[in-house]
């Protein structure tokens, strides 16, 4: 395979970053490797190849780029050791790296040229600080390239959806490949007709909503925007009674957030910076919103720092409130979770966290089998988002909703992954994500805090 002609304005194109995605068979990495095999005969230039994981040189790009090298008729221009690669008439040079295992190392590279990010799709914010200063020679470029994964992945997130001003981003697939093979045009249109929606994603790079694991699918969440517009339930109203879900900071940067919901529909989102010691002033900032909506509760996190949140609620003379506190035990334990195929709560939740984000994960579902199939669910089966929202604090919800991740307890219970899993995923704390599990706990927990709340 040698170069794509669809692909020669990309590579021509003179920007900062390169960001080249797309399906399976679409000869990006392959054209990539030509362009760089063509540059560094031409210039002298030092290449960077790094990719997420590298335990052995053939996992990088040095093997495609041998192969470039043959197919150019170039081996006696190209001295290739077990780890390096380099051009004997202009000095070229490529190095490669993995780098999960390597970042440090790859700090103190200097003088590259070109940093070349393969199966980028796995990139994080984080790692792409640290790469990004590697790489500032005047006229330096990024190349990344990837299969795309989730939407939620930084790498769709910065390049796609928000790429930077000195950017050029290109979709290839299969379609615009000069080099296809008949075995692969015959896989390709079997899982075509196989499986519509794979196919989709694997040969079209169409990402993904979210991950197998995500607990909430975000095609769910999107389908719930102004779904109280256009649903009618099979029973009650979709407003009535208005709740609101505040989840305290912890601590660092963790920020407070609130949601508000009337009845089954999100109205207000709300999320700020302030310290531990400023919870009064936080609890008092919850307490106008709850009397500017005219809100009847507000549900707050009581785990660690929001411990005393509801006494500071009392001070302020609010005193419908209820405690959510993430570790307690599951309500209503001897009820069947008939999702699950008629299992007990108690025995499928490990605690009310992992049964509240259920509980809103089945109704985001209804909503987008109501939305999209036309069928009927109760209105407290459901759940609706007004488009009404700040349009920043709407999308992060979805992203947050989205991204969080279901896990298992040692005896096998459903359990909702932790903050510290969290931040090992480089995932921030998902604030307003919690404060609308809160918000919809009321049904969950407001009963037995009844009592505590007059």
């Amino acid at each position: 395979m040698l170069m794509n002609p669809a692909l020669r304005d990309f590579w021509a194109t003179k920007s900062r970053y390169k960001a080249l995605r797309g399906g399976r068979d679409s000869s990006k990495s392959h054209d990539a490797a030509g362009n760089a095999i063509r540059i560094a005969d031409y210039c002298t230039v030092k290449f960077l190849c790094v990719r997420q994981f590298q335990n052995r040189i053939d996992d990088s790009v040095y093997t495609v780029l041998k192969d470039k090298i043959a197919a150019f008729g170039l081996q006696d221009r190209f001295y290739i050791t077990n780890n390096r690669i380099k051009n004997l008439v202009t000095g070229s040079e490529f190095m490669f790296y993995g780098i999960q295992r390597n970042l440090t190392d790859i700090k103190s590279v200097e003088g590259a040229d070109i940093l070349w990010i393969e199966e980028a799709e796995g990139l994080t914010e984080e790692q792409m600080k640290v790469l990004r200063p590697t790489i500032r020679k005047e006229g330096s470029e990024i190349w990344l390239i990837w299969n795309p994964r989730f939407k939620t992945d930084y790498i769709h997130k910065r390049f796609v959806v928000d790429p930077p001003n000195d950017c050029v981003c290109r979709l290839i697939n299969y379609d615009e490949n000069p080099f296809l093979s008949e075995t692969s045009k015959k896989e390709i249109a079997q899982l075509k007709e196989d499986d519509y929606e794979e196919y989709q994603h694997v040969y079209l790079g169409v990402p993904k909503d979210s991950s197998e694991n995500a607990i909430i699918k975000l095609k769910w969440i999107e389908a719930a925007i102004d779904a109280h517009l256009t649903v009618k339930p099979a029973s009650g109203e979709w407003q009535g009674g208005v709740t609101v879900g505040y989840d305290v900071a912890d601590d660092g940067d963790d920020a407070n957030a609130t949601t508000t919901m009337d009845g089954y529909v999100a109205i207000h989102v709300d999320e700020w910076n302030a310290g531990e010691d400023e919870l009064d002033k936080s609890a008092g900032r919850v307490v106008n919103t709850a009397k500017r909506l005219n809100a009847s509760l507000i549900g707050y996190d009581s785990i660690g720092v929001g411990a005393g949140t509801g006494a500071h609620f009392n001070n302020l003379k609010w005193r419908k409130h209820f405690k959510f506190n993430a570790a307690a035990k599951v309500a209503k334990p001897g009820r069947y979770y008939m999702a699950a195929g008629k299992i007990k709560n108690v025995d499928h939740f490990e605690n009310l966290k992992a049964q509240g984000w259920r509980t809103v994960s089945d109704r985001f579902k209804n909503t987008y089998l109501a939305v999209t199939k036309n069928k009927k669910f109760r209105a407290d089966e459901m759940i609706s988002i007004s488009s009404d929202l700040d349009k920043k604090l709407l999308e992060k919800l979805k992203e947050e909703l989205s991204v969080v991740e279901k896990t298992y307890s040692s005896s096998g219970k459903e359990m909702v992954e932790s903050k510290k899993q969290l931040r090992a995923r480089e995932v921030d704390s998902p604030n307003i994500a919690d404060s609308f599990i809160i918000a919809n706990s009321r049904s969950l927990v407001a009963k037995l805090s009844i009592g505590n709340m007059l």
